[in-house]
């Protein structure tokens, strides 16, 4: 591993004298690339050089022991000695997991599509307070949040929403989110006070760009209707929603959201994209129920994966055996506690199966 680190370590310097040709900076498509690359290094390359300083320093400090020091000098020296191994330990802890292959999906943006589940009305409610959710932990990253497709319920909450969430890292976050969330409270519909249980299934889909997922325009259904959703007079004349179909694997997106035709067929298309590309990475040639029931389920409530439970204003991962205990904050979107979790856990698992 020492070995990897060093040759990183030199293709980083080797990098910084590239940039600095007069052939490069005049160059801007190629400094852009080279500068790209130095770049995704530069934190590991941080870390290496850490590493190899404290290492320093601790050789230094254990030959100290060598010479003539009175006893109080001595246990001076043995606690830094056992202070610069811990510290050397967590280093090598944090290099192995900036070792690991990172997903090809993490700089992506993504499409998030969450459905109610469960529990009637309710399931819809919780499915829109999930949307919310999303929503306000995207603004505080900086990220751009835009309605695809909604299909709401009578009382306020959501049988389907689709979105679009635009930003650096957005997948490497909120792909931890997809499967079945449940909800226990009592619902506002409820009238003696009992705790209801319900569900709503969030799936997340890396955008795919038209190079990477090629369409065959003869393998699409396209449809023209009337959008149902608020719009006043344009939405109840004009046939602006399109909803496209993908006929050799079944996969239907639909998008109503804006006023123009054009704009509502390339974000449908934009979907469906990301839909056959969740296919080929997972290398499955079902229909895309399927593919979505392998991400978020049934939306049955023994499928869960987090438990919001207003009653004891709690928020529990069952993934992690994870529990906190500030709900309220959690559905205001602070939701990078439990990400950071999952995030661990996950380059844990990783770091296990490499080491195998």
């Amino acid at each position: 591993m020492l070995d990897q680190l060093e040759g990183i370590e030199k293709r980083y310097q080797e990098l910084g004298r590239q940039i600095a040709r007069p052939e490069v900076t005049s160059d801007p498509k190629q400094l852009q690339v080279l500068a790209q690359e130095r770049a995704s290094i530069e934190d590991l390359v941080t870390k290496y050089r850490k590493y190899k300083a404290t290492s320093k320093s601790l050789e230094e400090t254990k030959a100290m022991l060598n010479g003539e020091l009175d006893e109080d000098m001595v246990a001076l020296v043995k606690q830094e000695i056992e202070s610069l191994e811990s510290k050397l330990d967590h280093l090598l802890q944090e290099l192995k997991f900036a070792l690991l292959p990172k997903d090809a999906n993490d700089e992506r943006d993504i499409i998030m599509e969450i459905r109610a589940g469960a529990g009637g009305d309710e399931a819809g409610l919780f499915a829109a307070d999930l949307f919310r959710m999303y929503t306000r932990y995207a603004q505080s990253k900086g990220w751009g949040v835009d309605i695809i497709n909604v299909n709401e319920s009578g009382i306020g909450g959501f049988k389907e929403i689709i979105f679009e969430i635009k930003g650096k890292g957005a997948f490497s976050r909120l792909k931890y989110e997809r499967g079945v969330h449940r909800v226990q409270r009592v619902p506002t519909t409820e009238f003696i006070g009992r705790i209801h249980t319900s569900t709503a299934t969030v799936a997340v889909l890396a955008e795919a760009d038209e190079v990477e997922v090629s369409v065959n325009p003869d393998d699409l259904k396209v449809d023209f209707f009337r959008s149902h959703g608020a719009g006043g007079q344009n939405v109840d004349k004009v046939a602006t929603a399109v909803r496209i179909t993908h006929l050799p694997t079944g996969i239907v997106a639909t998008c109503q959201d804006e006023r123009s035709q054009l704009t509502n067929r390339i974000r449908a298309m934009s979907v469906l994209r990301a839909r056959l590309l969740d296919i080929e990475q997972r290398k499955q040639e079902a229909e895309m129920t399927e593919q979505r029931r392998s991400q978020v389920g049934t939306g049955h409530r023994a499928e869960k994966i987090r438990t919001y439970n207003f009653s004891q204003d709690r928020v529990s991962d069952h993934r992690i055996g994870l529990t906190l205990h500030n709900l309220p904050r959690i559905l205001e979107g602070e939701l990078d506690e439990l990400i950071d979790a999952l995030a661990a856990n996950d380059q844990m698992k990783r770091l296990e199966k490499q080491l195998v």
